[in-house]
């Protein structure tokens, strides 16, 4: 039994190591050839006509300015020359949402020394989401405004920056939490605004490859 235990143990440390290992190697040789997909390269499908019509180039994320948890504005500029994580949320959430804030209370802890890292995590629900509520929620994941901002902005200008900016689903709740649809999704988004990854946020799994991923990213950077 002991020798079960000791086997077990050292296949969980060696499943640990393994991201580590791979971001040390790239480092190391100096090359990035581990391969981070730019998404929509040739513009952005819109079956549904509910977006501007859009060309066939690179899909970049448009200008928004939203309040955070401090009541200062922050926004697409505010995203120029870094590496940001985004994801969409509310606080009064009864279902993935605390999963989700716990997932990337882990992604901040990662990043919390990084100047180049920031997160954004903005309100579906901006009616009930005021600078105050969004400030208390901070709070309690720990979050500093300016590294992990929590965005709240009007109705419309929301829910066309999720679905058209970030391209993902969201459905207005009209104020019912369990009638509130948006995606699971952490974005990593790079220095040019461009959308690099889609990570569940619900699965640790997915939010161990996101961290990899965006100091993969972070050691482009260093070394172009």
């Amino acid at each position: 039994m002991r020798s079960l235990r000791l086997l077990q143990g050292l296949v969980l440390v060696c499943i640990l190591l393994v991201p580590i290992l791979i971001f040390l190697f790239l480092k190391g040789f100096g090359n990035n050839t581990y391969d981070i997909p730019v998404y929509f390269e040739k513009g952005v499908d819109n079956p549904f006509k509910e977006c501007p019509v859009a060309d066939t180039t690179q899909h970049y994320i448009p200008e928004f300015s939203f309040t955070n948890q401090e009541g200062k504005t922050v926004g697409r500029s505010d995203m120029e020359g870094m590496i940001t994580i985004v994801d969409f949320f509310f606080t009064s959430c009864p279902s993935i949402c605390p999963k989700m804030s716990a997932e990337m209370e882990r992604v901040n802890d990662m990043f919390r020394d990084e100047d180049k890292v920031r997160i954004m995590s903005i309100s579906i629900d901006p009616t009930y989401d005021t600078p105050e509520i969004l400030k208390e929620y901070a709070s309690e994941h720990n979050a500093v405004a300016g590294k992990w901002d929590f965005l709240t902005g009007g109705v419309q200008e929301t829910y066309d920056l999720a679905k058209c900016g970030f391209i993902i689903p969201t459905v207005d709740g009209m104020g019912v939490p369990d009638d509130f649809v948006h995606s699971d999704k952490f974005m990593l988004i790079d220095e040019q605004g461009r959308i690099r990854g889609y990570y569940s946020g619900t699965s640790r799994e997915d939010v161990d490859l996101l961290m990899l991923e965006t100091k993969v990213l972070l050691h482009a950077s260093e070394t172009e």
